[in-house]
């Protein structure tokens, strides 16, 4: 993750996309800014998904597969714009993180050791 995170340190000042860091008015809306365009990545996400659950539907009823089989087949047709959709996100989160100064991998993997020893609500 921290190649990740140094290499679009690089991409986004090359392509002029950082997050604007002159003062706090700026910063804000700049913020928001990404801020709207992830969730506009999160919803691209989504879009395939229903893209995928349609397909397998039609696949279902007009090639007579079972829904496991027209299921498999369309994951494996829209897995490529899923991982560009996530990549999309990644590059958002990630520039969030690199702008705060936030190591994405140390504060991942401090998270799932704060879940894996904390009592699981949803569990009784």
């Amino acid at each position: 993750m921290r190649n990740i995170q140094e290499f679009l340190k690089d991409f986004q000042r090359e392509m002029n996309w950082e997050i604007s860091n002159n003062n706090f008015k700026e910063s804000k809306s700049s913020l928001l800014n990404n801020f709207m365009l992830l969730t506009t990545e999160v919803s691209e996400i989504a879009e395939e998904f229903r893209s995928i659950f349609n397909k397998t539907r039609k696949l279902v009823k007009e090639e007579e597969l079972s829904e496991d089989e027209a299921f498999k087949l369309v994951k494996e047709m829209y897995k490529e714009n899923i991982g560009k959709e996530i990549a999309d996100c990644i590059a958002y989160l990630v520039k969030f993180a690199n702008y705060l100064d936030i190591d994405v991998e140390d504060s991942f993997f401090d998270k799932m050791e704060e879940i894996k020893t904390r009592e699981n609500k949803d569990q009784r």
